[in-house]
């Protein structure tokens, strides 16, 4: 199996840059980040405190975790219920970034990321994909942007989907989460020495996506 590992700071673009780069490919997109999304969004419905590790591993146990993929991409089902919107909300964007510093969610996400890996295809992406989950990948990327252009892409999106949104606010956050993937403990947020670098702070999401399917390409053809 052919495995492409993509790693970078939240609203990078990650996700959007390597679906279309998968579908491309005809490989499988594998978002890592949306499992972490469901942990929290679960630890944050049955009211454990996403801060406290003893607590948030006591609570796996009820939780199963689904993953479909269809026309419409990858679909997330926690315990049967298709939370695939209801994880993008900020709230739940920042609790997930508390529920991965813990080692045992960690650990309890391993194995359904791996055996992605294993019997197909895959474009991976997350935090520690390269550095942890998939070191053996043919392709690591670290993909980014400057905190100022993640978060001007973060509040339009918020805003077309009617929410309210401030610019401030969000670039707070994005800050916020950076300093938080970036020295936490466990598995954090850095560029694996072997990875190639992709800022795509002044590239458009098609011009991002060819960088990318380009790069997988290059190596593919490599005897």
């Amino acid at each position: 199996m052919f495995a492409v590992a993509i790693d970078g700071p939240a609203g990078a673009g990650k996700s959007s840059v390597a679906r279309r780069a998968a579908a491309e490919l005809g490989f499988l997109y594998v978002d890592t980040g949306a499992l972490y999304r469901a942990v929290a969004l679960y630890m944050t419905n049955v009211g454990t405190c996403v801060t406290d590790a003893a607590a948030v591993e006591a609570r796996l146990g009820g939780i199963r975790l689904d993953i479909s993929y269809g026309a419409d991409g990858q679909r997330v089902f926690l315990n049967g219920k298709d939370v695939s919107e209801a994880i993008r909300s900020p709230e739940i964007s920042q609790a997930a970034s508390d529920v991965a510093k813990h080692p045992a969610v960690r650990r309890f996400l391993l194995d359904l990321q791996l055996s992605l890996a294993r019997d197909n295809n895959v474009v991976m992406d997350g935090r520690d994909i390269g550095t942890v989950v998939l070191p053996q990948a043919q392709v690591k990327v670290f993909l980014t942007a400057s905190p100022e252009e993640r978060a001007r892409r973060r509040c339009k999106e918020l805003l077309a989907k009617g929410l309210d949104a401030r610019y401030e606010d969000i670039l707070a956050g994005v800050k916020e989460r950076d300093l938080q993937d970036s020295t936490r403990e466990v598995a954090p947020l850095r560029q694996a020495a072997d990875a190639v670098l992709l800022d795509t702070t002044q590239n458009t999401l098609e011009e991002a996506t060819a960088r990318l399917v380009a790069l997988v390409r290059g190596k593919l053809e490599q005897p």
